[in-house]
Parts: C-alpha cells; structure tokens; sequence
C-alpha cells in the first residue's frame, strides 16, 4: 500500500499541477477579455454617466427664453391691412393656467415678457392684462414686462391700479396723418388716433412707465417724415418695421387679411430710414430682421414658427415644457441679437426723468 501510494503520489501531484495552471490562465484571460471589452463597451454606470453628462450639455445649450412675446389673444378692434396675427380664435387662456404658463418660462430662463395681440387691453377691459403684468413683477419678479397696444382702449384708471409694474408701454402708429390711418385701418370710429397717442404718453410720465411707439412702415406711409412727431413724443424706442407677409394670417388663401398692396421694398424701407436718420430712438427691423428673431407664444402657449413663410405652432409648454416646445420655434438667437433684441428694458434701470 506504501509502495503504490508513492507511485501514485507524484501522478497527483502531477495533475494538481496541470488543475491550478488551467485554473490560473482561465482566470488571467477572462480579466483580460473583460478589460478589453469594458474599453470597447463602457458598464452600465458608464453609460449612465455619459447620458447624463450629454443631456446636461444638452440643457446648456438649449436655447433659454430670455425675451417671450405672449400674444394670448387675436380679438382686435382695429381692422389694420397688414395685421399679421389676425383674429382667427377667440380663445383665452384662464388666468391661472396662463400663470402656470409664464412661471414654467420664467424657470426656464425668461427675463422678459412682452403681452401683445390682437389688442391686450380688450379682453375683459384690461383686467386679465393687469393681473398678468402684477403677477410676472411682483410673483416672478421679472426685470421687464411691456405691452404693445394701439392704445383705442387705455384708461387712466388702468395705470392707476397696475401701471407700477409694467416697464414699458408701446402703443402702435404708423402714419401722424389721420387720413392715412383711416386708409391702413388704424382707427375705430371717429376717434383720433393721434391725440389718444398724445393722452397715453402723458399717463406714462405721470405713472411712471417707458413709453415706446411702433410703426409699421407700407405703401400708405412710406413718403412720411415722422421726424418731428417722434422727436416730439420723444419715445425709449421707435421700433420700425418693414410690412412683413405672413401666410395664412395676411397673405394666401386662407388669410384673413390681404397684405400684398401694403409690402414695400427693401429699398424703399431703407430710404425711410435714411429720411429719419437723425432720430436717436429709432430702431430698424426689415423682414430678414424680423421673420424668427422674435420668439412668439400664441393664444394657447404654442410656440410660433415662422421660417416657411407661415406660423406653424409646436405642442403647447402648457403640455410639454418649455424645453421640448421651443425646439419647434424656428427662433435665430444670433439674429435676435443682432437686431439688438437685448437692451435696457426694465425702467428702473433707465434712469428716466418723468
């Protein structure tokens, strides 16, 4: 037994040998395979790391909606011939959803807000225009909130109960001539569009508010010098606008309005502004400038976008976000600045004189 234990002893032995060698290249080569896949294909919290690391460059990237024109309705009393947001709806948010609304794009970034139409101050007298321009101040403390009106249905009683939290008041005039207006639609009734200008630039001093005009420039005023009129007023801004086609609200088939006999051309704009190019406040802003430089939210919080020409709306922020919505925009960023998109807009930086 002695002598057979010991033959087979260094068989044992042996084979030992041969279990631990296997044992030891099975175990070397499976680390090797692994570290060279784990190269190839990263483990699953790499991968997780990677995703959020993108999506975070992502969010750094997207676009932030820094300066928002709400148009939260299209119900207008003036009939102008180049209107490009024309009242096709009736439909107005609730005043609480729009909250919702205007908080979801203050957390994302939005400094200012600009509530425009139609004309704001008709739905429900310039109630829900209020509470919204109380809300953005004094809730969301936003730097700016404007208004761009045609100024028909201002009362000084508004001002009174809201005008200290709004920054700026643009009322719209395109002609100093009442018999132009009258032509481009820029009228109710016998009412003087010119001394309502008048009226509400002096209730903007006395409350406290930046008084803006607008003015869209057509076939009906391009031969006009505003010069003296404006220097009179004596605006923040005067924002000029070349008479812009857009389909489906002021040009085609389905429009409301028929633009084509109030578009100018790009040369006939720039002689106008050269004709008023000793006005300071002036700022320019052809169709190049115009078309999607603005980031536009209509009646129900549904981004506008105009680069085909038309208005095609995204899903509402009301319902996706503002993240996902405004990759539907069409809005150029690079061209909002260039057009000088960013200014001083809020009034208590402007250091006015009122």
């Amino acid at each position: 037994m002695k002598t057979s234990s010991l033959i087979a002893s260094p068989m044992l032995l042996l084979q030992l040998c041969i279990s631990n060698l296997c044992h030891i290249f099975t175990s070397v080569f499976s680390k090797v395979f692994n570290w060279t896949l784990g190269v190839c294909i990263p483990s699953t919290s790499s991968v997780s790391q990677l995703d959020k690391e993108e999506d975070q460059s992502k969010d750094k990237n997207a676009t932030a909606p820094t300066s928002v024109n709400y148009h939260f309705t299209r119900q207008c009393n003036y009939k102008c011939g180049f209107c490009f947001h024309t009242a096709k709806t009736s439909f107005v948010l609730p005043l609480d959803e729009a909250k919702r609304g205007l908080k979801l794009l203050k957390e994302s970034g939005m400094e200012k807000i600009n509530f425009s139409g139609g004309e704001p101050f008709l739905h429900d007298k310039g109630d829900f225009l209020g509470k919204l321009v109380q809300y953005c101040k004094q809730d969301l403390q936003l730097p700016s909130v404007s208004i761009v009106s045609n100024g028909s249905m201002i009362k000084e009683k508004w001002f009174q109960k809201y005008g200290e939290d709004l920054d700026i008041l643009a009322v719209s005039c395109d002609s100093f001539d009442e018999a132009t207006n009258q032509l481009i639609g820029r009228t109710q009734g016998r009412k003087s569009h010119i001394d309502n200008l008048h009226k509400i630039r002096n209730w903007c001093q006395q409350y406290k508010v930046a008084f803006k005009i607008n003015s869209v420039i057509n076939t009906f005023n391009i031969d006009e010098d505003m010069t003296e009129n404006i220097l009179q007023l004596n605006p923040v801004r005067w924002k000029v606008f070349q008479c812009l086609l857009i389909d489906g609200e002021n040009a085609g088939d389905e429009a409301l309005r028929e633009a084509e006999r109030f578009v100018i051309s790009e040369e006939m704009f720039q002689e106008f502004l050269d004709r008023h190019s000793s006005v300071p406040c002036l700022v320019p802003e052809s169709n190049e400038k115009m078309r999607n430089s603005y980031l536009i939210l209509d009646e129900y919080m549904r981004f506008l976008d105009c680069r085909e020409g038309r208005k095609d709306p995204s899903k509402s922020i009301l319902d996706v976000g503002v993240k996902e919505a405004i990759c539907f925009s069409g809005f150029d960023e690079k061209m909002f600045k260039e057009r000088g998109g960013k200014y001083v807009w809020s009034k208590a930086d402007m250091k006015l004189e009122w």
